[in-house]
């Protein structure tokens, strides 16, 4: 098949967009794929290659994250997925339909109109000189979304209130607010389009931590009403964890591996994911001043012959290794057993580098704070109330490590006993006073 005819059949001279894009084998539609995808800038001696061989793909209605450490080439692919940078190899798919390189201007348009970003820097990503009103309508202005002035301030203002926002914002300038409001207008300015993806580039570091919340829970609002799909990218796992379906690792342009948020969390196969897991905070003073932390070591490969792929070990789990680390590594996912990723050391016991490798002792051995470890309100109540019984739950917690549900059951039963104290002194007072 010669090359005109192959770029024929993959769709490059389609003028526009599918309703919907094509099935996988598990009955999902992708929403965006990208193959083989390398970005490379420079040239000559001073070319860079940032990302290497990228394969993943997105499912409609779904939260890809992307994480890795500073400079790995998230931001690289995410701008590469809005057309900002352009790719030296591989190929970019939305709707089974490419777009990269030169696309006819229509399809361009409506690729533009369907895939939204969010920048990090809210400060960066805003015109000073534009008020709230024009940054959120360009948009709608550049193709025309509106029926009529009264339509797109209506539009406007509603997106305004969606994000928190008043109206009355409308008629300031991006200087007159604080981070956290930026990055809701860079959010509305995004969502305003209606789009069907969103990359949301870091949306949260530069924010305060409640303020992170209130931008998580704004982005879960918009993709359950609004069926919105997210590329989620990022460096902080305890948040990526809560809020992904599906996570991709990236190490310094390549992806090293791809599954499902718990699958990921379960069974962290390749070093560099361990590495990042382990390096998770526990909110915990005592076993975070005792944890060991993993340091990945990419020399412990040897890629000099057996070269590596990125390969599915079961479990739609992909994972990048030569042929010898492909096999232990399906080894390790056909144990089925949960692989320990954080560790703690027994107080006052002096961490090697092999004990880093090797761990420590099974039963100081932690994951990540359980599930069901809320420190619920409920305890206390319960505690307070039942002292005896809350000193007992606590000795519980404290052995199976849920040290939140431990604080709380004796938080309750000490300020129990103090009351039952202090009625039985106050019985024995009165109790004196009539006998004497």
């Amino acid at each position: 098949m010669s090359k005109e005819n192959k770029k024929k059949v993959n769709g490059t001279h389609v003028s526009h967009l599918p309703e919907h894009g094509p099935i996988d084998e598990n009955g999902r539609e992708v929403l965006l794929s990208l193959k083989h995808v390398d970005i490379t800038f420079g040239k000559g001696e001073n070319a860079v290659k940032a990302v290497k061989d990228a394969s993943f793909d997105i499912h409609k209605g779904e939260t890809f994250s992307l994480v890795g450490e500073s400079g790995s080439g998230k931001t690289t692919i995410g701008r590469a997925v809005i057309r900002v940078n352009q790719l030296s190899g591989g190929e970019i798919y939305y709707k089974g339909v490419p777009i990269t390189g030169k696309i006819p201007h229509s399809l361009d348009r409506e690729v533009i109109r369907n895939i939204q970003m969010v920048f990090q820097d809210p400060a960066a990503s805003l015109n000073e000189r534009a008020t709230v009103d024009y940054i959120v309508s360009e948009g709608l202005y550049n193709f025309h979304l509106y029926e009529n002035e009264a339509d797109r301030v209506k539009k406007v203002e509603t997106m305004i209130n969606e994000v928190g926002l008043l109206p009355e914002h409308l008629t300031r300038y991006p200087h007159e607010f604080s981070g956290g409001q930026r990055q809701r207008i860079g959010l509305a300015r995004a969502m305003v389009m209606e789009p069907e993806l969103v990359v949301a580039d870091e949306p949260i570091s530069a924010l305060d931590v409640s303020i992170r919340a209130q931008v998580l829970n704004l982005l879960k609002k918009f993709q359950k009403e609004k069926d919105i799909t997210y590329l989620f990218i990022a460096h902080d796992l305890s948040i990526v964890r809560f809020i992904s379906d599906r996570i991709g690792v990236i190490y310094k342009g390549n992806i090293v591996e791809v599954a499902d948020a718990e699958e990921l969390f379960n069974f962290p196969l390749h070093p560099y994911t361990h590495s990042l897991i382990s390096a998770i905070p526990i909110p915990d003073p005592e076993l975070e001043k005792n944890k060991v932390l993993y340091t990945y070591d990419p020399s412990i490969h040897d890629y000099s012959v057996d070269k590596p792929e990125f390969v599915c070990v079961g479990h739609d789990h992909w994972v990048y290794g030569n042929k010898k680390e492909i096999e232990e590594y399906k080894a390790l996912r056909d144990k089925n057993e949960p692989i320990q990723s954080i560790t703690i050391r027994k107080s006052g016991e002096q961490s090697t580098t092999e004990e880093v490798h090797e761990n420590v002792v099974s039963e100081e051995e932690i994951a990540l704070p359980p599930v069901h470890d809320t420190g619920s309100v409920w305890y206390v109540v319960l505690s307070f109330f039942l002292p005896i019984i809350g000193i007992i739950m606590a000795l519980v917690f404290k052995h199976k490590k849920h040290f939140r549900n431990y604080k709380a059951c004796k938080k309750g039963a000490i300020a129990g006993f103090i009351v039952i104290g202090i009625i039985l002194a106050i019985f024995a007072l009165a109790l004196l006073a009539v006998v004497f």
